[in-house]
């Protein structure tokens, strides 16, 4: 036991090097070569029957679909890096799932819409621009490293922004509110920063 604990930490170190000289590693974050789990509030409980997904706001299509019909959706993969406000980082997840630009063309926002309130289960919500949602990368996720997702890391369904703190990556969401400002979700609320850009380390206001 010593002896594979003392090997995994000169494997984290020898990759986190690897990652800095890469220019891959945010200032102020360590890597870590586990998941770490951190979220406000309990695991919920997914029921496929109940469960679903909306998106309302600045849109000229409102959708409300049900786990069967956002489960048709075309699906895509991507792989990319993953960094927490707590100050670790996690490289090459590779994700599976939706990918945002086909909710995004699928609900057709109006010209007015600026930003997107991410709502999830128990009330959480995150703010993001539009403009960092409509790249690749950004999707829906069901799967992490060819697995399906947990329920502690949000399954059936979480949003993931790689390249915003991964507080914007929403656990368990369930729907999307077009905005034509910008709102503070529940940690920008309560003191983090609006936007979360990692490479400034844009943690709190």
């Amino acid at each position: 036991m010593v002896v594979n604990m003392l090997f995994d930490g000169k494997e984290r170190k020898e990759r986190e090097a690897q990652m800095k000289n890469a220019r891959r590693l945010p200032v102020g974050q360590s890597l870590t070569l586990k998941w770490p789990v951190l979220h406000y509030g309990s695991v919920p409980r997914f029921d496929a029957e109940r469960w679903d997904f909306r998106i309302y706001g600045a849109v000229e299509t409102p959708v409300l679909w049900n786990w069967k019909e956002f489960s048709a959706l075309p699906r895509v993969e991507w792989t990319s890096d993953f960094h927490c406000v707590t100050r670790w980082s996690r490289f090459d997840n590779h994700w599976r799932g939706v990918a945002f630009r086909e909710v995004l063309r699928l609900a057709s926002p109006k010209s007015k819409a600026t930003h997107v309130l991410f709502h999830g289960e128990q009330g959480f919500t995150a703010n993001v621009p539009l403009t960092d949602l409509d790249r690749e990368g950004v999707l829906f996720a069901t799967h992490h490293d060819g697995e399906q997702l947990t329920a502690d890391h949000g399954y059936p369904l979480r949003l993931i922004v790689p390249h915003l703190y991964a507080w914007k990556s929403v656990k368990w969401v369930r729907a999307l509110e077009f905005l034509d400002h910008d709102a503070p979700g529940f940690w920008e609320q309560n003191g983090y920063h609006m936007y979360g850009d990692p490479w400034k380390e844009q943690r709190f206001s």
